[in-house]
């Protein structure tokens, strides 16, 4: 990796780590973002329990793929860096990850329930429910935590990079969520969307306990909305401007 590489991901990193309590992600230093450049092999991700306030890119920790070594950094990484290894090296599409323990998304993770399909919002990002993990055995809590929680993850997708793309987060049983996308960027922006439609669901399930039941959406309008802004047929958005113009 160049150095302008390097500093040009850091830059990203730094960026996405910055949005997670200005999105109201994060109490205290609870969250990270990491993002991957793998032609060279590594990835670039939030130090241990630094605040968001001080966060500098020098502070960034560089973390070889292969096999967790700190390449570069003076700081010790986030201590879910191995969860973010054990992602990138199961779904090579993944370009960054982002965890955060946002409160909505952490209450369905700690009820063990994925959240719910129930309207468009949800449909837009994520293709199905977001899914919640089996709980770590005490085995794979007593060595190798950290990237046995990426492998549970992995379990409950099925080691399937397709259905990884179209449903680009999962709720760690009892923690909380992890996201990802092509970039740093995109995982953070799919962080956002996970807790806001987890606190949809919330309401609407209240909603619907109070009101006799929440009845399910039709198939084909969630996969208009999925297939609008994803996959070789999308429409939404505009394309970036060209250099110049």
């Amino acid at each position: 990796m160049s150095e302008t590489d390097l500093k040009s991901l850091r830059r990203e990193v730094l960026a996405a780590n910055l949005r997670i309590p200005e999105a109201g992600l994060a109490t205290l230093t609870w969250g990270n973002v990491s993002g991957v450049d793998r032609d060279a092999g590594v990835f670039v991700i939030k130090p241990s329990g630094v605040s968001y306030a001080e966060l500098t890119e020098e502070d960034l920790v560089v973390v070889a793929l292969e096999d967790g070594r700190v390449v570069d950094g003076h700081l010790r990484p986030s201590t879910d860096a191995e969860t973010h290894r054990c992602l990138y090296r199961a779904f090579p599409s993944i370009g960054g990850v982002t965890h955060t323990h946002s409160a909505h998304a952490v209450a369905f993770a700690q009820a063990r329930r994925p959240i719910p399909v129930l309207g468009t919002t949800h449909a837009d990002t994520f293709n199905g429910p977001v899914p919640v993990t089996e709980d770590l055995t005490a085995e794979q809590c007593a060595k190798d935590y950290e990237y046995n929680t990426g492998q549970v993850i992995v379990a409950r997708l099925g080691g399937d990079p397709r259905r990884a793309a179209e449903v680009p987060g999962a709720l760690v049983s009892r923690h909380g969520p992890f996201t990802w996308g092509a970039t740093a960027k995109a995982a953070l922006e799919n962080a956002i969307v996970c807790e806001a439609v987890a606190e949809m669901a919330l309401h609407t399930l209240a909603l619907g306990f109070r009101l006799g039941g929440v009845s399910e959406p039709p198939r084909h309008l969630l996969e208009r909305h999925f297939t609008r802004k994803h996959g070789p047929d999308a429409y939404y958005g505009n394309p970036a401007p060209a250099p110049g113009n």
